[in-house]
């Protein structure tokens, strides 16, 4: 009967040490989660005419279409401290991924004999 008293007080004190430490790192009610000031300038060529793309940055779309002959230019804020830039082919579902500079810059996305070349510019406003 003893013994039993004793599980069960292990079990109950073991309940409540996990539940302690799950709800010890939640964010609070008026905690702000990171801003960043940082912006991304993405220009996609007109080389991509008739390709039907999907670009992301880490795993938020931004754009999904299929390109005309015109260049597409948008700037997006950095919203994560590493981001990485996707451009996936919707046709045959080729990705290319893309570090990019966590200080925000200015990207540039063209097609050349096939493939998808991404260059980046970090300019003297975004370095820190």
């Amino acid at each position: 009967m003893v013994g039993n008293g004793i599980l069960a007080f292990g079990v109950f004190f073991i309940v409540c040490l996990f539940l302690y430490l799950g709800f010890r790192f939640q964010r609070k009610p008026n905690d702000l989660s990171v801003q960043y000031k940082d912006m991304y300038s993405i220009q996609i060529d007109k080389t991509f005419q008739g390709d039907s793309l999907s670009i992301y940055i880490n795993d938020s779309l931004l754009v999904n279409k299929t390109f005309t002959g015109k260049i597409l230019k948008f700037q997006v804020k950095r919203f994560a401290e590493n981001s990485v830039l996707m451009i996936v082919n919707n046709e045959n579902d080729e990705m290319v991924p893309y570090n990019l500079d966590s200080h925000g810059s200015t990207v540039n996305i063209e097609k050349r004999n096939g493939k998808i070349f991404i260059e980046e510019e970090v300019t003297e406003t975004t370095k820190k």
